[in-house]
């Protein structure tokens, strides 16, 4: 064979680069894990790829993730692998395993299980706790190689924990000397190549054992410390999310926040639950104003935000089901799912349990639900922008059946492995149009995924295949969105929010981060139940059609959804 001038060349695709430009036909030459040649390439590869009628576009860059744990014991962070995702940034909401002492590994664990559903067995089997500064742990998942790229940023409760104690864990106030420990500690991080620093402000984040995040109630000088921290490294970005509840308050902390660190801040942002005419259905736009106002005053705001809407998945195979909470499910809940299925069959158990009101239990997931006008059957092809008409309550008034009753039937069909789809934030006005505002606003970035965690009621890192496919080919109950914006939404726009300059683009000397798309083809699968995490943990797993293959660092890590032999993902040290 004549020389090879490159290691691949992927041929005659229809390049959409990240820069928002129309999409146009070209070759890309790969040389050294970086695109080292982009249009007509008369060089040869090693390896030629042939993508004539494919969509070729960089990797995408998810911002949002939990893979803290999973990069410590896995090498496949999935589902995002099955997503085109070729670069996560993990250590979100102020929650990881580092810093932290060897008497706190617990708490940690008690942490990360509440807010982020992984559970205690999995996470206590999974870890091994080779680390405990938080520079120790860069090291350790330093050596690990994956199928992407990962960046880890620098928890807010773990942080909290390590430098104060019980007293960080209980909230309590931090004084003078703990925010300068803590401020020191976030520099050291960011020297050692954290991306950034996050922290949570919500009630809706609580351990386990139902106690706050350590960080619930931090003070505006604790926060401030942190951010200068990040000023007295000159890098980094910060992360957070908070309930709002005094929206002038907030934003003056956050707004302290950005001016003493100079640096860039992401704020997660959802239309909040809402039965119609709840002051949360357009909150959201009030933040995203305040956000437009900082942007506007010299400072660097994003909102973090989803392509649809976050929604919790329901089944008996899974953590929640509709039926949970009545005391006739409570007394077979912990059986093995096929004798589970068999006592739900048995006449004296299904009459306890439908005589149970459901709108009578005092609870956040029975007023999500209603009377299961907020719940659908999630299809072999998941709707996600589900017709209120289409709702288990509106099927069962058509059928002439209460509601209860057909979601009951509808759980125990298919050897109890259906599932259902209950969303909680953006969809307030029974659409997405919301999400759509979001995604073309200037100041909002894609976010929110959440991979690697609630890892048995939420499954929304498919939501980088979704943005391409919802709103750049299939929605029908409004307008979509052109394909240059979507791409560059989740790879350029993505990288840059986080500061990494060296990807989110096919042009030469980037990383050659790229994926190959059958656009035509491209769906999301139906979410399934699988059991591959430490001690046998289940997890929700969503894979896809039409990824033709996916390169990190010009190396093919999947190849037609299936992965190859490539490990090239490793940690991203800025």
């Amino acid at each position: 064979m004549k020389h090879a001038n490159f290691d691949t060349v992927i041929r005659g695709g229809s390049v959409l680069d990240g820069t928002g430009v129309p999409v146009f036909t070209a070759d890309i030459g790969i040389k050294n894990g970086q695109v080292s040649e982009v249009g007509r390439i008369s060089g040869r590869g090693v390896r030629e790829v042939d993508a004539d009628g494919a969509l070729v576009t960089p990797g995408f860059v998810d911002i949002h993730t939990h893979y803290d744990g999973v990069v410590t014991w896995g090498e496949r962070l999935m589902p995002s692998s099955h997503h085109g995702v070729t670069t996560v940034i993990m250590g979100n909401c102020g929650v990881g395993f580092a810093p932290c002492r060897a008497d706190d590994h617990d708490l940690l664990i008690e942490l990360m299980e509440g807010v982020e559903d992984i559970p205690e067995p999995v996470l206590s089997a999974g870890l091994p706790w080779k680390w405990e500064s938080f520079e120790d742990y860069l090291d350790f998942v330093g050596a690990r190689r994956t199928d992407m790229d990962f960046g880890a940023q620098l928890p807010h409760g773990a942080l909290r924990v390590f430098v104060m104690g019980q007293r960080g864990a209980d909230g309590d106030s931090a004084t003078p000397d703990d925010i300068a420990q803590m401020r020191a500690l976030t520099k050291r991080a960011m020297e050692a190549g954290a991306i950034g620093v996050s922290t949570s402000r919500t009630l809706n984040h609580r351990s386990s054992t139902g106690a706050p995040t350590p960080s619930l109630k931090a003070e505006c000088d604790e926060l401030v410390g942190l951010g200068m921290g990040l000023a007295d490294a000159g890098r980094g970005v910060f992360q957070i999310i908070s309930d709002f509840k005094d929206l002038d308050a907030e934003f003056e902390i956050i707004s302290a926040v950005a001016l003493a660190s100079n640096r860039p801040v992401s704020i997660s942002l959802a239309q909040g639950i809402s039965a119609r005419g709840n002051r949360y259905e357009n909150y959201w736009r009030r933040i995203l104003d305040r956000i437009h106002g900082a942007n506007a005053e010299g400072m660097s705001m994003r909102a973090q935000v989803a392509p649809r809407a976050v929604g919790i998945t329901l089944g008996l195979d899974v953590t929640l089901n509709p039926f949970m909470l009545t005391s006739g499910y409570k007394a077979i809940a912990e059986l093995p799912l096929a004798e589970r299925i068999a006592r739900l069959c048995a006449p004296d158990v299904r009459e306890k349990i439908l005589s149970e009101s459901l709108s009578s239990i005092e609870h956040p997931m029975q007023r999500l639900m209603g009377n299961l006008e907020r719940v659908w059957e999630l299809e072999a092809s998941p709707d996600y922008e589900p017709l209120p008409s289409n709702s288990i309550a509106s099927r069962a008034h058509a059928l002439g059946v209460k509601p209860t009753h057909l979601m009951y039937d509808l759980l125990l069909a298919e050897g109890g492995s259906k599932l259902f789809y209950s969303p909680f934030a953006n969809y307030a006005e029974d659409s997405l149009n919301c999400c759509r505002d979001m995604i073309l606003d200037e100041y909002c970035v894609m976010g929110l995924g959440d991979g690697g965690a609630h890892v048995s009621t939420i499954c929304d890192a498919s939501f980088t295949t979704f943005l391409l496919t919802h709103w750049g080919r299939d929605r029908t109950r409004g307008e979509r969105i052109d394909l240059p914006t979507l791409v560059k939404a989740q790879t350029r726009d993505t990288a840059e929010t986080v500061g990494l300059t060296d990807r989110g683009l096919l042009k030469q000397g980037y990383k050659a981060d790229i994926n190959i798309i059958d656009f035509d083809a491209l769906k999301i699968k139906k979410p399934e139940v699988v059991f591959d995490l430490p001690s046998g943990g289940r997890r929700l797993e969503q894979r896809t059609e039409g990824f033709l293959a996916t390169f990190v660092s010009g190396e093919m890590t999947y190849e037609k959804g299936e992965p190859t032999d490539a490990l090239p993902g490793c940690l991203i040290r800025l």
